[in-house]
């Protein structure tokens, strides 16, 4: 289903604009490519695949599966980890994992959506995800 068909945003704003909007609402939006027949993350103007303005925006289920992780030791704070999400529909992005210790984040660690609310106005939210059991 296209994010145009839930009354998701569009009318001439940037790929990104229309991105953030979906994660305000809670939602993870990609573009599909109708012309590759594949999933394009981060957004953009033209298929990357193509060259056409062929993409559609489509709204993930928000699960995935951990596809690589590390941890990260900062000087001050809690270690955390950084992680590439394979998402169900067939895109990938780097995120983290939260809501367990940084290193028990695993490979094929199944996963769900949520979306990191800004600390301020002028910040974006931002995915982050948590175990799915």
């Amino acid at each position: 289903m296209t994010a145009q068909a839930q009354g998701a945003p569009s009318g001439g704003r940037s790929p990104y604009a229309i991105y953030v909007e979906h994660l305000r609402a809670g939602r993870l939006a990609y573009q599909y490519s109708r012309g590759a027949d594949k999933a394009v993350f981060f957004p953009r103007v033209l298929c990357p695949y193509t060259g056409d303005d062929c993409l559609e925006w489509r709204v993930s289920s928000g699960l995935g599966t951990v596809y690589s992780t590390s941890v990260v030791h900062p000087r001050k704070g809690e270690p955390y980890n950084v992680a590439l999400i394979d998402c169900d529909e067939g895109f990938r992005l780097m995120s983290r994992v939260e809501d367990l210790p940084a290193s028990d984040v695993a490979i094929g660690l199944r996963v769900r959506l949520r979306v990191h609310a800004p600390d301020t106005e002028d910040d974006d939210p931002y995915p982050v995800f948590i175990p799915a059991e």
